[in-house]
């Protein structure tokens, strides 16, 4: 079973730019990640703070150990500090098991 994550994020005015830069570091290290199948972050057209993620993940057990990662961990330290707003993540599967 594949899991989509969407996880939406809004930048503070005037930190569109360093949210941009933080969400791009993570595509290389997060694409290492076993069982990472896809990673990518967006910028909303109509509302350039607005950046969303998708990511793919074989399953529960790799994202888990995505959230674990240092990557994670410094990201996870700059978006505190930079949203407008808590990010929404949002765990999808095609089969709906949880």
């Amino acid at each position: 079973m594949s899991l989509t994550v969407v996880a939406e994020c809004l930048a503070a005015p005037g930190q569109e730019d360093r949210l941009r830069t933080a969400l791009e570091a993570m595509i290389e290290p997060s694409l290492d990640e076993p069982g990472c199948l896809a990673y990518r972050p967006y910028v909303d057209p109509n509302e350039p703070a607005r950046m969303v993620i998708v990511e793919q993940w074989t399953g529960h057990t790799a994202l888990d150990a995505h959230f674990e990662t240092p990557h994670f961990h410094h990201v996870r330290a700059v978006l505190d500090q930079i949203l407008a707003e808590p990010m929404v993540v949002r765990r999808l599967s095609a089969d709906g098991a949880s």
